[in-house]
């Protein structure tokens, strides 16, 4: 059984925060711990998958990242605590909405 880490990563810039996401997924395999990361995110517009850049209205200097995960248009900014839970859920033999309702609560 692997244990959970969990980081505070504290204020990060968007990009930097999902690439590390990525590389971590990439690099993990059955032994690798699960991660839960805590942060939040530099004033920043993702556009998932199922958005068009239409969907966006003056942004602004803010910048817009066109992002791999589902969604439209999201705002992420300081103030908003980002959670995001790199769990190996095929392990730990769950769905994704038994994660999702395991995290509300």
């Amino acid at each position: 059984m692997s244990k959970l880490v969990v980081r505070n990563l504290g204020l990060q810039s968007y990009e930097p925060i999902w690439r590390a996401m990525q590389d971590f997924t990439d690099s993990r395999d059955a032994t690798s711990n699960d991660e839960i990361w805590f942060c939040e995110h530099e004033p920043v517009f993702t556009l998932g998958l199922n958005s068009a850049p239409e969907h966006l209205l003056a942004t602004g200097d803010i910048p817009v990242v066109q992002i791999d995960r589902g969604g439209q248009v999201t705002y992420h900014g300081p103030g908003q605590l980002m959670i995001y839970p790199l769990i190996d859920i095929r392990r730990a033999n769950i769905g994704v909405h038994e994660l999702v309702t395991a995290l509300e609560q």
